[in-house]
C-alpha cells in the first residue's frame, strides 16, 4: 500500500471526503480536547481541502502525536508571538493549501480556540491579492510581535552566525525522497548511526511545507524522533544542532519528556560550546517557544567567564535572548552594561531599541549615564527612528526615571504624526511613560486620544487600565473628553469578565478615572464588593489593599448619594496603618521637613499647635494640620503631642535673632526685610538645645497670656482644651517635592490634585510649601524662614 506521503501527492486534487466524515474518523480516535476543537472548526469552515482518507490518517496520527503535549503547553509559559490579544496579526496569505498547513502546524496548537476561531474565520473571506487582505496587512494592529523584535539581526551579517535564520535557501525535498527516508528508518531503525538519523532531519525539513503536517503525522517519523531520544549521548554539538533546526522548521510540539532530554543533553554540552553556538542554541529554543530555564542557567556560568569576549552583534544578540526569556543575574547585566559602553558608537538605533527592550523585559536596570547616551543616540535621528523603537526606548525611560529633556522634546514632536499608525499596545506604552515621566505635552495626548475611540475594540483590559491611569495621572482632559471617556468606559463594560482574570486593571481604571472626577458607580460596587475584594487578593500578583482603600475613601467624599459596595472596616484599618507607616518614615527621613515642623512649632508656642497626621489616609501621604480660632489665633488642639526626639536630634546650625519690639511687629506683619540680617547677631558655640530652648518664642499671641509661654514653653502654659474654642478655620499645610506636579511645570499630578480637591470638600484649607519656594529658603537665615511661614500660614487663613 502507498505511504501517507505519497497518497496525499497523489490525491491532493481528487474528490474529498466530506468534514463531517473526517470529524467522525477523529472523534474515535482521538482523546485529545485541543484536537478536538481543532476539527470542529474545521467542520465550522466547511474545509474541503485535502479531506481525503490520507488527511484522515494525518488526524489521527496528529492526535498521537500531541495527546502528551497538550498538558504541557497549558502550563508552559509561551512566548509572546503566540499572543491572542490580536486576532488579526496572523492574517496574511490565505488559500486551502495554506489553511491547512496553518491549521496543522504546531504553532496554531500554542493558541487558543477563539484566537484560531476568529482569526481563520476572517481569513476564510479572503482571496490572495484583494484589496480586503492587503487592508488587513495594512492594518494597524497588524504587528507580528516575534519578527518585529527580530528585525535587529537582518542589519548585519555577523547575526547569520548565531542566529536561526527562517528564510535561508534549502535544497527542496520532494515528496518520494522523503518517503524514502521514512522507509528506511522503518526498515534499518535499529542499525541507524548518529550522522546518519542527522542528515535525516537535515533533508526531512525541505519538504514542501503542504508535506509537515502529513510529516508530523507519520510514525516513521516519529520513529525517527525517538531513535534521536535513545541515542542521545552519541549525539555531538553540530548534529544536536541541526537536529533542533529541523525541529524548528517543522514545527514539532515538544512533549515535556522530550524537552527535557534536549535540555539535559544541551546543559552537559554548554562547556564544550562557543559563544556563536550558544546563542545560536538559545535563539532556536525561542523560535520554538520552549522556555529552558536550565540550559540558560548553565549558559550565563559560562558567561560570567568569557563575557569579555562578546562581539558588538554577539551582545545585542545576548540581550534581546536574556529579555525573551526575562531571567538573568543582575551581576551578569551590569558587566554587559559596560560592554554597552564599549560599544556605544557603533550600536544602531534599531539594536538600540533591542537593548532597551531585553533591559527592560528582563527588569534590568541601565546607569543614568548609559540612558543619556542613548538618549543622545535618539536625539541625533529621531526622525529616522521606527516607531516601536521609540516604545522601546520610551519603557526604558520610564522604568529608569531618567529625564532626558532633549529626547522628549523631539518626542513631543514626532509622536502626534506617529500615534495613529501604531497600534493600540504602541500607544499604550507610549501614553504611560508619558505619564510615569510626569512628562505632559498637550499636543502627544490629544493624538491619542483623538485616535483611540474608533479602534478601542482591539484594546486589552490591560490597554484601557493603563491609558485611563495615564490621563488621570497627568490630570488632562483632552479637547474630546466626552467621546474619550464613553468610549472608554463602554469598553470597560466589553472587557469585565477579563478584569475577573486581572483584578488590578479594574482597579487601575477606577482610580485613573477618579482623579479625572470621573465615577461610574456600577464598576465601583463591583470593584467594592467582597467577591471582588476577595478575588484581588487571591488572584492577583500584586498587593492591591491600598488601591482598593484609596477607591473606597475617595467614593467616601466624592460621592455622598453612592450606595453601593464599601470596603470593610479591618480592611480599611489594616491599610491605614500601613500608609501611615510609610508616610511618617518618608517625611521623617527628609530635613527639610522636620525644620519645617520644628520652625512652625517655634512661630505656633509648641508641638501642641501644630499636628503632623494623615488627614485623608486614603491619599497616601501626610499633611501638618493647623487649626485658628475666630480671632486668627492658633488653637492646642494636639492632645497627642510626645517629644519628637529626631528633631530634636537634627543640628540646626542658624544664626541666633534677639528679639525687639520693632522685630516682632516686622514679623507679626509679614514684612520681614533683608536689612534685618545686618542686625541678626551671630551667637557661636551654643549647644543646638540651648538655642533651641532661647527661640522656640511664640511670635503669635493666642488667648492666653503671653508672657506665660516666655517663662515655659511647656504644657503648664497652654489654654486647658476644655475652653478651647472651635477652630473656624482648619489648614492642611503640605510640603511639596517635584515628584507631585507635571514635569517643569507647577501643575498637580492627578492623585494630589485629587487630595486638595477632597480636602476642601471637608472643609480644610490648603497650604503649599512648595519645594521651589521652600528649599531656596534652607540656605537662608532663620529669621527669613519664620517670615515666610508666618505670612503662609496667616494669610492663608485669611
Amino acid at each position: 500500500p502507498c505511504s501517507s506521503l505519497t497518497k496525499h501527492h497523489i490525491n491532493k486534487n481528487l474528490p474529498s471526503h466530506t468534514c463531517e466524515d473526517c470529524a467522525l474518523t477523529a472523534k474515535k480516535i482521538s482523546t485529545d480536547s485541543r484536537m478536538a476543537a481543532t476539527l470542529k472548526l474545521l467542520k465550522l469552515l466547511k474545509y474541503q481541502a485535502s479531506c481525503n482518507p490520507s488527511a484522515c490518517h494525518a488526524v489521527q496520527s496528529m492526535a498521537y502525536w500531541n495527546m502528551e503535549n497538550s498538558t504541557y503547553y497549558g502550563r508552559q509559559n509561551l512566548p509572546e508571538h503566540n499572543s491572542s490579544c490580536h486576532p488579526a496579526r496572523k492574517v496574511k496569505k490565505i488559500d486551502n493549501t495554506t489553511l491547512s498547513q496553518r491549521i496543522f502546524t504546531t504553532s496554531s496548537a500554542h493558541l487558543g480556540l477563539e484566537f484560531n476561531k476568529a482569526s481563520t474565520l476572517k481569513a476564510s473571506t479572503l482571496h490572495p491579492g484583494s484589496p480586503s487582505e492587503k487592508r488587513v496587512e495594512e492594518d494597524v494592529e497588524v504587528f507580528d510581535s516575534f519578527e518585529g523584535t527580530r528585525v535587529f539581526l537582518k542589519l548585519r551579517p555577523e547575526y547569520q552566525l548565531h542566529s536561526y535564520n527562517r528564510s535561508e535557501t534549502r535544497q527542496p525535498l520532494s515528496v518520494s525522497e522523503g518517503e524514502l527516508i521514512l522507509h528506511k528508518v522503518r526498515v534499518y531503525q535499529t542499525k541507524l548511526q548518529p550522522e546518519v538519523i542527522t542528515s535525516y532531519f537535515c533533508k526531512l525539513r525541505s519538504l514542501p511545507a503542504e508535506q509537515h503536517s502529513v510529516l508530523l503525522s507519520s510514525k516513521s517519523f516519529a520513529l525517527l524522533c525517538q531513535l534521536t531520544m535513545k541515542n542521545m549521548q552519541l549525539f555531538n554539538t553540530s548534529d544536536l544542532i541541526s537536529i533542533l533546526k529541523a525541529f524548528v522548521d517543522l514545527r514539532i510540539p515538544f512533549s515535556p519528556s522530550m524537552l527535557d532530554a534536549y535540555e539535559t543533553r544541551f546543559c552537559r554540552q554548554v562547556w564544550e560550546m562557543n559563544l556563536d553556538q550558544l546563542l545560536l542554541v538559545a535563539d532556536l529554543w525561542r523560535n520554538l517557544g520552549c522556555r529552558v530555564p536550565r540550559f540558560l542557567n548553565f549558559f550565563f556560568s559560562y558567561l560570567h567567564l568569557h563575557w569579555k569576549e562578546l562581539s558588538l552583534s554577539q551582545l545585542i544578540h545576548l540581550i534581546y535572548i536574556i529579555g525573551e526569556n526575562r531571567q538573568v543575574p543582575q551581576d551578569l547585566m551590569q558587566k554587559l552594561e559596560s560592554l554597552i559602553l564599549k560599544y556605544i558608537d557603533l550600536i544602531n538605533l534599531e539594536e538600540v531599541g533591542t537593548i532597551c527592550l531585553g533591559f527592560f523585559k528582563s527588569s534590568s536596570s541601565l546607569s543614568e549615564f548609559v540612558m543619556r547616551k542613548i538618549g543622545d543616540l535618539a536625539c541625533a535621528n529621531m526622525q529616522h527612528l521606527s516607531s516601536h523603537t521609540l516604545v522601546h526606548i520610551l519603557k526604558m525611560f520610564r522604568f529608569t526615571h531618567v529625564d532626558h529633556v532633549n529626547f522628549m522634546r523631539q518626542f513631543g514632536e514626532i509622536a502626534p504624526q506617529r500615534i495613529p499608525s501604531l497600534g493600540v499596545q504602541g500607544v499604550m506604552h507610549l501614553t504611560l511613560s508619558c505619564s510615569a515621566l510626569r512628562f505632559l505635552d498637550e499636543r502627544v495626548m490629544n493624538a491619542v486620544a483623538a485616535s483611540l475611540p474608533p479602534r478601542v475594540t482591539h484594546c486589552r483590559s490591560k490597554d484601557v487600565a493603563k491609558i485611563l491611569w495615564s490621563f488621570g495621572t497627568l490630570n488632562y482632559k483632552p479637547p474630546n473628553t466626552e467621546e474619550f471617556y464613553s468610549s472608554l468606559i463602554n469598553e470597560i463594560h466589553r472587557k469585565m469578565p477579563e478584569f475577573n482574570q486581572y483584578p488590578e486593571h479594574l482597579l487601575t481604571c477606577l482610580l485613573g478615572l477618579a482623579f479625572s472626577e470621573y465615577f461610574p458607580a456600577e464598576f465601583i460596587n463591583v470593584a467594592l464588593s467582597p467577591g471582588f475584594v476577595r478575588l484581588a487578593q487571591e488572584r492577583s500578583k500584586f498587593e492591591l489593599t491600598k488601591e482598593l482603600y484609596t477607591l473606597d475613601g475617595t467614593v467616601a467624599i466624592e460621592c455622598p448619594d453612592y450606595e453601593g459596595s464599601r470596603l470593610n472596616s479591618h480592611l480599611q484599618q489594616e491599610a491605614s496603618v500601613t500608609l501611615w507607616n510609610l508616610a511618617s518614615k518618608d517625611m521623617r527621613s527628609k530635613p527639610e521637613f522636620l525644620e519645617a515642623l520644628y520652625l512652625l512649632e517655634t512661630m505656633l508656642g509648641g508641638p501642641q499647635y501644630i499636628k503632623h497626621h494623615m488627614i485623608l489616609p486614603h491619599t497616601r501621604s501626610s499633611d501638618l494640620e493647623v487649626q485658628l480660632d475666630a480671632n486668627m489665633k492658633p488653637l492646642p488642639f494636639n492632645s497627642e503631642v510626645t517629644p519628637t526626639e529626631d528633631v530634636a536630634r537634627l543640628p540646626f546650625k542658624q544664626a541666633g535673632v534677639s528679639l525687639t519690639d520693632d522685630l516682632m511687629n516686622q514679623l507679626l506683619k509679614g514684612k520681614a526685610k533683608r536689612y534685618f540680617q545686618g542686625e541678626i547677631e551671630v551667637e557661636t558655640g551654643q549647644p543646638p538645645m540651648e538655642l533651641r530652648k532661647k527661640t522656640a518664642v511664640p511670635l503669635v499671641d493666642s488667648a492666653c497670656n503671653v508672657i506665660d509661654r516666655l517663662e515655659d514653653v511647656g504644657t503648664d502654659g497652654l489654654c486647658p482644651l476644655a475652653h478651647m474654642q472651635p477652630p473656624l478655620v482648619k489648614l492642611a499645610i503640605q510640603l511639596t517635592n517635584k515628584n507631585q506636579y507635571c514635569y517643569g511645570t507647577r501643575d498637580l499630578l492627578g492623585l494630589h490634585n485629587m487630595k486638595r480637591r477632597q480636602l476642601a470638600r471637608i472643609g480644610y484649607r490648603v497650604v503649599e510649601l512648595s519645594y521651589w519656594e521652600w528649599l531656596p529658603l534652607l540656605k537662608r537665615t532663620r529669621l527669613e524662614k519664620l517670615a515666610y511661614l508666618h505670612e503662609k500660614v496667616f494669610t492663608s487663613a485669611l
